[in-house]
């Protein structure tokens, strides 16, 4: 605000002097330039016409507002001076008194520092200094210039009042902006905190909500986790059943059957036809045979349904147990490389892990053949990554899913409840490995 009214002071003081310079200039030409057209002749005033320019200066009212006054020829001497001193004298031209040697109105506020201005520093600190052009009748050719001194008393009040002026208009235009750009800003601060408030609460609603769903995620995650152990207890439950139940029972028939085969045996030998009737031996051996084959079944189902205690165990020692009773049973070899520290795993796993590594090599020898079974199981920190490859004829992976495998998605599905990530790589004639990365550590599980 104080640069811009300083600045347009500054504009209205040199418009000022300006229009006052060449106001007075139109005086000067009005009434200064008949007493000096003789000048074309003479190039110089006489007595006569020096005095009409004193009774000029004195008698009207351009004299009552000019304090000083000079008449310069095109050569730069002072013809006539309300300073009597330097009339005659020449002086250098300067940028005024050449301005208005070539036809032009030169007005400025001058500190009076020359030396044809010596008298009138004397007096004054500084004075509004005018030249103007005096041109001949008729011709219009410059013959002599006129320079004219005013007090700076009114300019100084009439700038001072523009600039008051110009400062209430700027700093009341100033006022208005800041009012305008407060109620902007606060207004914006107002829908900002609005925003901001609503935004919290929808940060606290969304923390809230993903607290919730993390507890569900964990309430989810330890019913799978139970889930399993519970499969694994039912299903120890069931082969108990059927080994104490139905195997008992045909183990019975068995030997029944065996005791009535000795008797018959026993009556043909002696010859007893009075003997009771009883089973042929092609019937006997049917049926023995058939009691043989549903215990052996029987058996094996109850056996393949339990699983092993691995309470103790570390992972490593797990994965040893499933390929030493794959290979008991199924008389394939199987390579076996372990690496890590192997810590025990939470028993989640440890019920994973033996099944995945069963599953596995159960459809490597059904549908690879057997050929190259190879188990490897990595401990790194808090995970465990195992891979189960063969030597198979592979097979298309897509057209499978497009089916639907069982052991597959069930060995999938197994993991993806653990946390962990299931992969199965094959194409037709290359084999396959499965890659399985299970989390080590689960919850504890509980009574729930």
């Amino acid at each position: 605000m104080v640069v811009v009214g300083w600045w347009v002071g500054r504009m209205i003081e040199a418009g000022v002097i300006h229009r006052l310079g060449t106001m007075t200039s139109h005086y000067v030409e009005s009434f200064v330039s008949p007493h000096l057209q003789s000048m074309q002749q003479t190039g110089s005033l006489d007595d006569t016409q020096r005095a009409a320019l004193d009774s000029l200066l004195t008698e009207t009212p351009l004299g009552k507002r000019i304090v000083a006054f000079k008449i310069w020829s095109p050569s730069g001497q002072v013809l006539y001076s309300t300073n009597a001193q330097i009339t005659g004298q020449t002086f250098p031209i300067g940028e005024g008194l050449g301005a208005a040697l070539r036809g032009n109105v030169h007005s400025h506020v001058s500190t009076l520092g020359e030396s044809e201005n010596a008298a009138e520093g004397a007096q004054w600190n500084r004075l509004v200094e005018t030249y103007s052009p005096i041109h001949a009748d008729r011709i219009g050719t410059v013959i002599a210039a006129a320079e004219f001194y005013q007090a700076t008393d009114g300019l100084d009040h009439e700038i001072r009042a523009a600039q008051w002026r110009s400062w209430l208009l700027v700093a009341a235009t100033m006022l208005v902006m800041y009012l305008l750009i407060f109620s902007l800003v606060r207004r914006g601060s107002l829908t900002i905190d609005i925003q901001r408030r609503q935004l919290n609460r929808k940060v606290v609603e969304l923390s809230e909500l993903i607290a919730q769903n993390a507890r569900l995620h964990e309430r989810v995650r330890r019913a799978a986790l139970r889930t399993t152990a519970l499969n694994e207890r039912y299903l120890r439950r069931i082969a108990a059943d059927l080994h104490d139940g139905p195997a008992q029972d045909m183990s019975l028939a068995l030997m029944r059957f065996d005791t009535l085969a000795q008797g018959h045996r026993a009556y043909s030998v002696h010859g007893d036809d009075d003997a009771p009737s009883r089973l042929p031996d092609e019937d006997s051996r049917a049926i023995r045979s058939a009691l043989q084959s549903a215990l052996g079944e029987l058996r094996a189902i109850s056996i393949g349904l339990s699983l092993p205690e691995v309470d103790g165990l570390a992972s490593s020692e797990i994965a040893g147990r499933a390929v030493r009773d794959f290979e008991r049973k199924s008389n394939a070899k199987v390579t076996l490389v372990t690496t890590g520290s192997h810590p025990a795993p939470a028993l989640p796993v440890k019920i994973a892990l033996y099944r995945l590594i069963q599953e596995s090599l159960t459809n490597g020898l059904r549908h690879g053949g057997g050929n190259d079974l190879r188990v490897e199981l990595v401990s790194e920190g808090e995970r465990l990554d195992l891979k189960v490859s063969d030597g198979g004829v592979g097979f298309d992976a897509g057209a499978r899913r497009k089916i639907g495998r069982i052991g597959l998605e069930g060995m999938r599905e197994r993991v993806e409840i653990l946390g962990g990530s299931f992969d199965l790589a094959t194409t037709p004639g290359a084999g396959t490995v499965i890659r399985v990365i299970l989390p080590a550590n689960q919850p504890e599980l509980d009574d729930e």
